[in-house]
Formats: structure tokens, sequence, C-alpha cells
């Protein structure tokens, strides 16, 4: 079975409009290359109860459950504490980012808002960050990173080679000046014959005029997705279009 995996992105900036996430696609993509699914994804606001009980369900949900935002050194970067409090453990001052984020920032800089930026829960291991020292964690099945884009996927980077996954994510595409009504039926038919593939259709209009439809079958048993492809590249040609392999460009 491929592993799964949820995304909590937390942060009242995330649902007032005010920010727009961009580490969706990244977590994605790269949870892809190690063969774990990301299943599903919330957003959620800056509230202790309601991060606690999305941390306490979604782990028991999924193998992994990811955290972005709220581990900064204001007031409203409580996810630490939260979760420390659905994992059932005290947070506590972890000596050695304590020392690594003092030696970073210097001792006049460091003040008791920054220190809180070192409190994981006990027995949290910490994610290292390239980019500003102070770090995210991994507890149990749940792992928490920053949401600044950039220093999230410094963490992901360094989180990544410890993540045990399965295969990873395979993909087939192919396109054609078709719409998506023509192709509709056959590529549900194609869907029925494979149950664990997730197939896809894609509308595009590119720059020169042309539009069509990319039809995408993807999934984690590769010799599974090149028989969709291949069925995918029949029905095109069965409703008289010429399949073009990949995406289209631009």
């Amino acid at each position: 079975m491929t592993p799964t995996a949820c995304l909590l992105i937390i942060g009242n900036e995330i649902l007032s409009g005010r920010t727009q996430d961009a580490n969706i696609r990244f977590l994605a993509t790269g949870l892809g290359e190690i063969g774990i699914a990301l299943d599903e994804v919330r957003v959620i606001p800056d509230r202790a109860p309601r991060i606690i009980s999305a941390v306490s369900e979604c782990r028991a949900r999924f193998d992994h459950v990811f955290t972005t935002g709220g581990i900064g050194p204001t007031h409203d970067d409580i996810t630490a504490a939260c979760v420390a409090e659905a994992i059932g453990v005290p947070l506590e001052i972890h000596e050695e980012s304590f020392r690594a984020l003092e030696d970073y920032l210097g001792k006049e800089k460091f003040n008791a808002a920054r220190q809180r930026m070192a409190m994981l829960p006990r027995g949290a291991t910490p994610i290292a960050n390239s980019v500003s020292v102070a770090p995210g964690f991994t507890i149990a099945n749940v792992h928490v990173m920053a949401g600044v884009p950039r220093i999230m996927q410094a963490m992901f980077n360094a989180l990544k080679p410890s993540l045990k996954g399965g295969a990873p994510l395979t993909s087939v595409a192919w396109y054609s000046d078709l719409r998506e009504g023509t192709l509709a039926e056959g590529l549900a038919e194609i869907q029925a014959h494979f149950p664990d593939l997730d197939l896809g259709s894609y509308s595009f209009e590119r720059d020169d005029g042309r539009r069509g439809v990319t039809l995408v079958a993807k999934g984690y048993d590769t010799e599974l997705v090149a028989e969709a492809g291949k069925q995918i590249r029949a029905l095109i040609l069965a409703l008289g279009a010429e399949p073009v392999s990949g995406e289209p460009a631009p």
C-alpha cells in the first residue's frame, strides 16, 4: 500500500486571503517522488482547539501529517504547543536548537520572543533549517514546518531522506485538439478498467490559439500507468485526432 499524507496549512492570513499558499504543489510533488500520496489538504486558523483537533484526527488517519505555518516568534505562532498537546507531551526548550539560534542571532537579539522558536515537544527531532536556523520538528508521524515557502522547502529537503515511502508516482500524458465532451465517455471506460489510477482531463489553450485537452494517467504502478497510457492514446486515435505525447507547450 502506498503511504498516505495530509497537509495542515495553519494561518489566519491564508483564510483571510492576505497570503496565498505556495507550498501545496511543492510538497505534493516531493512526496510523489518518494512514493507518498498527498491525500488531503486542510486550511485551519490560528486557534488552539482547531489545531489540536486536526492534528489528533489526521495523525490517526494518515501515515504522515505535515503542517506549515505558526512556528515563528509572534503571539499567534502556536503550532508547536498545539502539536505537543495533541501528542500528549510537554513543550520545552530544546537545548541544541536554543544554542544554534543564540549563536546565529547573537545574545543581544535572542530575546524571549525568539527563544520560543527553540521550544519543541519533548522527544521531538528537529528538522534542519538552512535558511534561518530556526528548526521545524518531527514527533511521532507529525512533521512541523515553516509557512514561508523557501524555508519550508529547505526543511522538507532536509526531512525527505528520512521519510519512508513506496514506489514513486509515475504519469503518462497525451494531448490532442479534441474537447472534453468528446473524450468523456471513453475516458470513463478507461478509468473503470484502472480503478487504482488517477485519470484526468485538462483543457488547454495555447498562445498560438490552439485548443484541446490533455489526458493524464497517474499512479504508483508503472505497468498499469503505461497500459492506461496506451488506451488513452488509442482512444484519441479512435476519435479521429492525432495524439501527442506529453504536455502541450504554452
